[in-house]
């Protein structure tokens, strides 16, 4: 997808979108576009006052109040899971979308070197929560005309990117096998790399690395909104790219 894409103001009209790690970055970028494009958003992440910062500038953009609920990925149970689509189903009754943007990279390290705890942390929450919350809210999807579930990938079989490549690499693979399960359905899944972007995370792993050459967030905001609209009807189990 191209930095062209146009988004009608109405793209998301009535929708109901759930955003992992919508408190910073990319998650938070997506959910003020998705809710200026007009769908309510229910904000998931582990720090509540990023949240609520969230909440506010969408009600203050005149976006429809969004819901938050407080999630630590890391520690969650599939109980929990099925306690967060129980909530939704009574509050919102069906889904529309789900971006998972959640991710956890604590650190670059050798297989060699990489610490057990820290490898069952960070494919707790790059694989294992999106799995469970997708299997979980898959019965709220169903209920949509037009729903979208979206990973969140990036480059793997790189070395020393540890279990956070390793679990990318399964995303894609989760998203190739649940798109083709879902075919017949009107669920589209797919997966995006958003490439080298400017947040938290990334100054945290790449500390001496230049800002100034990464995009911002919400740059990415055509890719996203093309891929949880309409216009990617046609469109599932496909690793998608930002192209500017």
């Amino acid at each position: 997808m191209h930095a062209d894409y146009q988004a009608p103001t109405d793209l998301l009209k009535d929708r109901m979108i759930l955003v992992t790690g919508a408190g910073d970055g990319i998650g938070r970028a997506m959910s003020l576009a998705y809710a200026a494009h007009g769908a309510t958003i229910v904000l998931l992440g582990k720090t509540v006052n990023k949240l609520e910062r969230v909440y506010d500038e969408i009600e203050n953009a005149g976006g429809a109040t969004p819901a938050i609920y407080p999630m630590h990925l890391e520690g969650a149970t599939p109980h929990d899971y099925d306690e967060l689509a129980s909530a939704m189903d009574s509050n919102f009754g069906r889904l529309d979308g789900i971006l998972h943007n959640a991710a956890n990279l604590p650190y670059l390290s050798r297989i060699k070197d990489y610490d057990a705890e820290d490898w069952l942390k960070v494919m707790q929450v790059n694989i294992n929560a999106p799995f469970f919350i997708t299997q979980a809210c898959l019965p709220l999807l169903e209920r949509s005309d037009d729903a979208r579930v979206l990973f969140t990938s990036d480059e793997t079989g790189k070395a020393f990117w540890g279990a956070y490549g390793v679990a990318k690499a399964a995303i894609e693979g989760l998203t190739q096998t649940l798109a083709a399960e879902l075919e017949s359905s009107n669920i589209r899944v797919n997966c995006i790399d958003p490439g080298p972007t400017l947040t938290a995370m990334r100054k945290r792993v790449f500390p001496g690395e230049e800002n100034a050459s990464l995009k911002t967030p919400d740059t990415l905001a055509p890719l996203y909104l093309w891929a949880m609209g309409a216009d990617s009807r046609d469109t599932t189990g496909q690793r998608l790219s930002w192209e500017a």
